[in-house]
Protein backbone atom coordinates (compact mmCIF):
# COMPACT_ATOMS: atom_id res chain seq x y z
CA UNK A 1 0.00 0.00 0.00
CA UNK A 2 1.39 3.67 -0.88
CA UNK A 3 2.15 5.74 2.06
CA UNK A 4 0.39 9.16 2.49
CA UNK A 5 3.28 10.80 1.75
CA UNK A 6 3.72 9.08 -1.68
CA UNK A 7 0.06 9.26 -2.46
CA UNK A 8 0.34 12.38 -1.76
CA UNK A 9 3.55 13.36 -4.16
CA UNK A 10 1.97 11.21 -6.88
CA UNK A 11 -1.35 13.49 -6.57
CA UNK A 12 0.79 16.51 -7.31
CA UNK A 13 2.55 14.53 -10.54
CA UNK A 14 -1.23 13.63 -11.77
CA UNK A 15 -2.41 17.41 -11.49
CA UNK A 16 1.03 18.57 -13.39
CA UNK A 17 -0.22 16.44 -16.40
CA UNK A 18 -3.79 16.86 -16.32
CA UNK A 19 -4.92 13.67 -14.84
CA UNK A 20 -3.22 11.03 -17.54
CA UNK A 21 -2.39 8.50 -15.16
CA UNK A 22 0.50 7.13 -18.31
CA UNK A 23 1.80 10.69 -18.23
CA UNK A 24 2.37 10.29 -14.73
CA UNK A 25 3.65 6.60 -14.12
CA UNK A 26 7.38 7.08 -14.43
CA UNK A 27 7.41 10.00 -11.98
CA UNK A 28 5.05 7.43 -9.19
CA UNK A 29 7.61 5.16 -9.70
CA UNK A 30 10.53 7.67 -9.06
CA UNK A 31 8.70 8.64 -6.11
CA UNK A 32 7.77 5.30 -4.90
CA UNK A 33 11.78 4.96 -5.46
CA UNK A 34 12.87 7.40 -3.75
CA UNK A 35 10.76 6.52 -0.11
CA UNK A 36 11.67 2.74 -0.75
CA UNK A 37 14.82 2.39 -2.38
CA UNK A 38 13.37 0.29 -5.03
CA UNK A 39 10.37 -0.48 -6.92
CA UNK A 40 9.22 -4.26 -5.29
CA UNK A 41 6.24 -6.24 -7.47
CA UNK A 42 3.90 -5.19 -4.62
CA UNK A 43 5.06 -1.35 -5.32
CA UNK A 44 4.18 -1.79 -8.97
CA UNK A 45 0.90 -2.97 -8.33
CA UNK A 46 0.47 -0.20 -5.69
CA UNK A 47 1.30 1.85 -8.08
CA UNK A 48 -1.08 0.99 -10.65
CA UNK A 49 -3.81 0.80 -8.32
CA UNK A 50 -3.69 4.08 -7.58
CA UNK A 51 -3.24 5.26 -11.15
CA UNK A 52 -6.13 2.71 -12.35
CA UNK A 53 -3.48 1.42 -14.89
CA UNK A 54 -2.51 -2.46 -14.76
CA UNK A 55 0.39 -3.95 -13.47
CA UNK A 56 1.81 -4.83 -16.81
CA UNK A 57 1.27 -0.91 -17.89
CA UNK A 58 3.53 0.21 -15.11
CA UNK A 59 5.83 -3.08 -14.75
CA UNK A 60 6.81 -2.02 -18.61
CA UNK A 61 8.00 1.91 -17.86
CA UNK A 62 9.22 0.54 -14.59
CA UNK A 63 11.60 -1.63 -16.90
CA UNK A 64 12.60 0.33 -19.28
CA UNK A 65 14.21 3.05 -17.54
CA UNK A 66 18.03 2.81 -16.13
CA UNK A 67 17.11 4.75 -13.37
CA UNK A 68 13.85 2.99 -12.10
CA UNK A 69 15.82 -0.37 -10.01
CA UNK A 70 13.68 -3.47 -10.03
CA UNK A 71 15.65 -5.31 -7.38
CA UNK A 72 17.34 -3.93 -4.31
CA UNK A 73 20.05 -1.72 -4.50
CA UNK A 74 23.42 -0.06 -1.83
CA UNK A 75 23.02 3.12 -1.11
CA UNK A 76 24.75 4.61 -3.55
CA UNK A 77 24.58 3.28 -7.40
CA UNK A 78 27.05 3.27 -9.55
CA UNK A 79 26.52 3.63 -13.57
CA UNK A 80 29.30 2.75 -15.41
CA UNK A 81 29.37 3.71 -18.76
CA UNK A 82 29.98 1.48 -21.57
CA UNK A 83 29.78 3.12 -24.66
CA UNK A 84 31.68 2.76 -27.81
CA UNK A 85 33.17 6.53 -26.74
CA UNK A 86 33.99 4.84 -23.17
CA UNK A 87 35.54 2.21 -24.08
CA UNK A 88 37.72 3.77 -26.13
CA UNK A 89 38.87 6.15 -23.69
CA UNK A 90 39.48 3.38 -21.16
CA UNK A 91 36.81 1.72 -20.01
CA UNK A 92 38.11 -1.22 -19.16
CA UNK A 93 40.73 -0.19 -17.10
CA UNK A 94 38.20 1.80 -15.07
CA UNK A 95 35.57 -1.05 -14.50
CA UNK A 96 38.26 -3.12 -13.78
CA UNK A 97 39.34 -0.89 -11.08
CA UNK A 98 35.74 -0.63 -9.86
CA UNK A 99 35.45 -4.27 -9.33
CA UNK A 100 38.70 -4.28 -7.72
CA UNK A 101 38.34 -1.52 -5.16
CA UNK A 102 34.46 -2.42 -4.75
CA UNK A 103 35.00 -6.17 -4.69
CA UNK A 104 31.75 -7.14 -6.79
CA UNK A 105 30.89 -7.46 -10.74
CA UNK A 106 28.79 -5.77 -12.66
CA UNK A 107 25.11 -5.88 -10.92
CA UNK A 108 27.02 -6.67 -7.25
CA UNK A 109 26.03 -5.13 -4.41
CA UNK A 110 29.03 -3.97 -1.49
CA UNK A 111 28.68 -6.62 1.33
CA UNK A 112 28.07 -3.49 3.61
CA UNK A 113 25.19 -2.64 1.00
CA UNK A 114 27.35 1.03 0.61
CA UNK A 115 27.12 0.83 -3.45
CA UNK A 116 25.56 -1.30 -6.18
CA UNK A 117 28.20 -1.20 -9.62
CA UNK A 118 25.78 -1.45 -13.04
CA UNK A 119 26.36 -0.88 -16.32
CA UNK A 120 24.69 1.78 -18.87
CA UNK A 121 24.21 2.47 -22.50
CA UNK A 122 25.52 5.63 -22.25
CA UNK A 123 25.21 8.53 -20.02
CA UNK A 124 25.87 11.32 -22.62
CA UNK A 125 29.41 12.63 -21.63
CA UNK A 126 31.62 11.66 -24.40
CA UNK A 127 33.34 14.61 -23.96
CA UNK A 128 34.22 13.67 -20.13
CA UNK A 129 34.86 9.59 -21.08
CA UNK A 130 35.41 7.62 -19.38
CA UNK A 131 32.54 8.64 -17.25
CA UNK A 132 30.24 7.14 -14.56
CA UNK A 133 27.34 8.41 -12.45
CA UNK A 134 27.45 8.06 -8.94
CA UNK A 135 23.24 8.19 -7.46
CA UNK A 136 22.42 12.09 -9.48
CA UNK A 137 26.60 13.03 -10.08
CA UNK A 138 28.14 12.65 -13.59
CA UNK A 139 32.18 12.16 -13.02
CA UNK A 140 34.69 11.93 -15.48
CA UNK A 141 37.15 11.42 -17.29
CA UNK A 142 38.26 8.93 -15.29
CA UNK A 143 41.38 6.89 -13.94
CA UNK A 144 42.19 4.72 -11.01
CA UNK A 145 42.95 8.23 -8.80
CA UNK A 146 40.16 9.69 -9.29
CA UNK A 147 37.44 6.96 -9.14
CA UNK A 148 39.07 6.55 -5.39
CA UNK A 149 38.49 10.00 -4.92
CA UNK A 150 35.47 9.63 -5.62
CA UNK A 151 34.04 6.88 -4.10
CA UNK A 152 35.76 8.23 -0.80
CA UNK A 153 32.90 10.83 -1.04
CA UNK A 154 30.17 8.79 -0.79
CA UNK A 155 29.45 7.60 2.66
Amino acid sequence: MLSPQEQQEIEAELALVGGRAQAASIEALRIVQKHRGWISDEAVQDIALFLGLTAEEVDGVATFYNHIYRRPVGRHVILVCDSVCCWIMGYEKMLEHLQDRLGIGLGGTTPDGRFTLLPVVCLGACDRAPAMMVDEDLHGPLDPARIDQILDKYP
